[in-house]
């Protein structure tokens, strides 16, 4: 994923530079073309086009430097062809000096546009790592890494969300997807983030967990007004993990089923009973059933949300993330991570229709037990 971030970023650099050359050569182009040219053939389009061409891509001082260089190349090809003195070449002259006061204020315009944009997108990026702040990197044996690709690009945060943490009861994380989109999504995300730091250090189940996030969602959707507050849900899965214990423990409500990842080999965690998604409760009677897997050393849990396993090829086939890593062998969950977006990508001939949070958790293998020390001479068992 880096190496083709790498690779269009680098294509990118080489557009940019090569475009900033275009107003010169519109100024030259143009000139020759109108020195070489009958009278009346005029190429006043291509140097009054320079100004405007330099105003979208270059600073002040170019923008400037274009259109006297624009008037310049007028003034004397009118002169060469003696046009200068009549009405003509006047009103050309005028119109050349008009598009190129145009292009100073355009380019003004653009640059102010762009700081509003550039201010926009760090108050976005402040609003994420408030909202999802980055996990640690490893919490004992567990290494976690986590990534958020959103559909609309340059988009900072959406409807879907992550957690890992610490707590007395064992390392939990929490993987979901708000129902629906724009700022009521951003506002129910921070609703259940908020609900879920609290309760997974106080509530001795994840059951309990569950609960107090259902009712966070319920609180945060009765808050709402018209068609949104029949709407305030959101798929997610809640994950337990004690160091001590070789397993782990899942309560799923509505979401996509987490992946488990171990010698080379991929099984779906599916819930024992389905459940309706977090803030629907009340259309289900009983009790979250929690399900107990497995989770050895050496093995890898992925939690991601329905853009990953929901995004498309050409031909409408979906992305199947089991298929995508059988077989696989990763140094550590970021590498996965990063290993499977390049795979998605590669599927979707980088189209993403929505945005992916994965998360990845992965057992360290156990240290091997240090050599015992030889005895001391004299002290040998009889």
């Amino acid at each position: 994923m880096r190496a083709l971030r790498t690779g269009r970023a680098t294509v990118g650099r080489w557009c940019l530079r090569h475009l900033q050359l275009l107003p010169v050569v519109l100024l030259v182009g143009g000139g020759l073309a109108d020195y070489v040219t009958p009278p009346h053939v005029s190429a006043e389009a291509f140097y009054t086009a320079a100004p405007m061409t330099a105003a979208a891509l270059l600073s002040l001082r170019a923008t400037v430097l274009a259109g006297i260089g624009a008037c310049a190349v007028d003034i004397a090809l009118l002169t060469h062809f003696g046009f200068i003195g009549d009405s003509g070449g006047q009103s050309e002259l005028a119109a050349v000096v008009t598009v190129s006061a145009l292009a100073i204020v355009v380019n003004r315009l653009m640059y102010y546009s762009y700081v509003r944009l550039q201010s926009a997108r760090r108050i976005a990026l402040a609003a994420q790592r408030a909202v999802l702040p980055q996990p640690p990197a490893s919490i004992g044996p567990l290494r976690i890494a986590v990534r958020y690709q959103a559909a609309v690009k340059d988009a900072q945060i959406g409807g879907d969300f992550y957690s890992a943490q610490d707590t007395p009861y064992g390392v939990r994380c929490l993987v979901g997807d708000v129902r629906g989109k724009g700022l009521e999504a951003v506002k129910a995300v921070a609703v259940a983030m908020g609900a879920f730091r609290e309760a997974a250090e106080e509530e001795p189940t994840l059951v309990g967990v569950a609960a107090r996030l259902e009712r966070a969602l319920l609180r945060e959707r009765e808050r709402r007004t018209g068609p949104e507050r029949t709407e305030g849900f959101a798929t997610s899965v809640l994950v337990e993990i004690s160091p001590c214990d070789d397993e782990l423990r899942l309560v799923n409500r509505g979401h996509p089923a987490p992946l488990l990842l171990h010698s080379g080999q991929v099984h779906s965690a599916e819930p024992s009973e389905p459940a309706l998604p977090l803030g629907l409760a009340e259309l289900a009677a009983g009790e979250d059933r929690t399900d107990t897997v497995p989770f050895p050393s050496g093995a890898t849990l992925l939690l991601y949300t329905d853009g990953l396993n929901e995004a498309r090829n050409r031909a409408g086939d979906f992305y199947d993330p089991a298929a995508g890593l059988t077989g696989g062998e990763f140094p550590g969950p970021a590498a996965l991570l990063d290993a499977l977006l390049t795979d998605v990508n590669r599927h979707t001939g980088g189209r993403i229709a929505d945005d992916m949070a994965l998360l990845a958790v992965t057992r360290a293998p156990a240290a091997p037990a240090a050599p015992a020390a030889p005895a001391a001479p004299g002290n040998e068992p009889r």
